[in-house]
């Protein structure tokens, strides 16, 4: 029975996932900060979440349509949801968090990580690959 529903399961628990990271504090956390320091890991944090974002989303679509919805429709949906849901945490972040910014550049970073979610669902339902995008 669950397995029917195996990508709604996994796609709805990682917007859950990314909007508890993204909104609530860990400041109060008594976290061992080690001396490790990566440029830009927050960046490539953003870009990961929102291409498991997309690339699931995707799935998610096709599960629930049984794949009625052509893969350019659901690729389309898919990378504006993750684009428009970017944009609105990053707002929520601005007006209701204190210890958490908002950031031009995370929103460039979900962009970028959604197109390249959607381009490795294109890739896997190509010709060339053995997965087929209707059921």
């Amino acid at each position: 029975m669950l397995r029917h529903y195996r990508y709604t399961i996994l796609f709805i628990s990682w917007v859950l996932f990314i909007t508890m990271l993204s909104l609530f504090s860990f400041s109060d956390m008594d976290l061992d900060e080690g001396n490790l320091n990566i440029p830009y890991a927050d960046k490539m944090v953003h870009f990961t979440f929102y291409l498991v974002f997309s690339f699931l989303g995707c799935l998610f679509v096709r599960e629930r349509t049984k794949g009625l919805w052509t893969l350019g429709k659901t690729m389309g949906v898919i990378v504006a949801v993750a684009i428009s849901y970017g944009i609105v945490i990053e707002v929520l972040q601005y007006a209701l968090t204190e210890d958490r910014m908002a950031e031009f550049g995370d929103v460039i970073s979900n962009s970028l990580g959604a197109f390249a979610g959607i381009g490795l669902v294109r890739w896997l339902f190509s010709k060339e690959k053995p997965l087929k995008w209707k059921f």
